[in-house]
């Protein structure tokens, strides 16, 4: 059991656990799920994590078929400029491994932004904690556990 799958059992939050072999030669893990799952892929989103000029970590939930908009994050968290958080960052502050980055269940809150294109779907997918586990669940109920807001988040 993954510290994100305990986290919703102890909030009695549903959801529901889909697991699935991880090819380590794949090259997408968001999408190499939607494949392997049978799902479509506009309801699989990708646990980003991003730095701003001041060190903090900031967490992005998006779709795995789209990009993270720099400049729209920054924006959405009044910094100037983010980037891409430095792999051992954010596995020392989520507790998980890039792949398996979830947003449930980390060792810091970290403040947490979803895409607005998830606020509509009544179900979306995020990872479970490992490489090959994805965690299904509403958006309002990622919303709630992780204080998240949504924005408008990804590149157009």
């Amino acid at each position: 059991m993954t510290p994100a799958i305990s986290h919703l059992k102890k909030k009695k939050v549903p959801f529901t656990t889909h697991q699935y072999r991880h090819d380590v030669n794949h090259t997408s893990y968001g999408l190499e799920a939607a494949e392997k799952l049978n799902v479509n892929a506009s309801s699989i989103f990708k646990t980003l994590v991003v730095e701003t000029e001041s060190h903090a970590l900031i967490v992005a939930i998006i779709p795995v078929l789209n990009q993270l908009d720099l400049k729209a994050i920054a924006k959405q968290i009044n910094v100037k400029k983010v980037k891409m958080a430095d792999v051992k960052r954010v596995e020392g502050s989520t507790g998980y491994i890039l792949g398996g980055v979830s947003p449930l269940g980390q060792k810091k809150q970290l403040v947490t932004l979803i895409d607005s294109s998830a606020a509509p779907l009544t179900k979306m997918y995020v990872s479970g904690g490992k490489r090959g586990l994805e965690i299904a669940l509403s958006p309002s109920d990622l919303q709630q556990l992780t204080r998240a807001n949504f924005a408008p988040i990804i590149a157009v």
